[in-house]
């Protein structure tokens, strides 16, 4: 006998209710109680979904981050400018960049977490700037010895820092300051 049907309307009630309870209380203050009251949803239907509060924040996180960051336009900076920017404003305006740090402690105890995490946002963000950055390789705009997976690293590492240690600020200017230091380095000369 096949499973039930996944009733999107919940999923969706469920990641507003949590979003709205994450800006107000935070990620401690956060309960999967609060979050079935708020969203009308019975508590056991969220957890058939998340196991757990945490992963129902990875599931907040990836609505908030979304998954198609990186166009591919054929003009790198600009698209690798827009992507981190869209990265600097998810990570400043809303809930993400208070709840980002707390997250981020919880993977260290939790491997499946950080693996549904990984493969549900970070790893097809990631694969998204890496199309855009094999485009560039192949257009001759970048070094074709490039490696990709350090680019990755570099080009966000000083947005995530200071989400994670807020000790400046997250702004356009270091979004495009990231793309400019990590495009000088790679771009293909002659």
């Amino acid at each position: 006998m096949p499973g039930r049907t996944r009733d999107e309307r919940i999923d969706t009630a469920v990641l507003a209710a949590a979003r709205t309870l994450l800006d107000a209380k935070g990620y401690a203050g956060l309960t999967i109680g609060q979050v079935a009251a708020s969203a009308g949803i019975h508590r056991p239907a969220i957890y058939r979904r998340w196991p757990s509060k945490r992963h129902l924040v990875a599931a907040v996180v990836a609505d908030l981050l979304g998954l198609e960051p990186t166009p591919d336009t054929g003009e790198l900076r600009a698209d690798l400018t827009r992507s981190m920017r869209e990265l600097v404003a998810a990570l400043r305006d809303t809930s993400l960049g208070r709840v980002l740090p707390a997250l981020v402690a919880d993977l260290a105890t939790d491997p499946e977490l950080r693996e549904q995490l990984w493969s549900t946002v970070f790893g097809p963000r990631r694969e998204t700037t890496a199309r855009a950055l094999r485009a560039a390789i192949d257009r001759g705009e970048i070094d074709p010895g490039t490696d990709i997976d350090f680019v990755l690293d570099a080009v966000a590492a000083p947005i995530y820092f200071r989400a994670l240690f807020g000790h400046l600020p997250l702004s356009d200017e270091l979004a495009d300051h990231s793309v400019d230091t990590v495009l000088a380095a790679i771009r293909r000369t002659g």
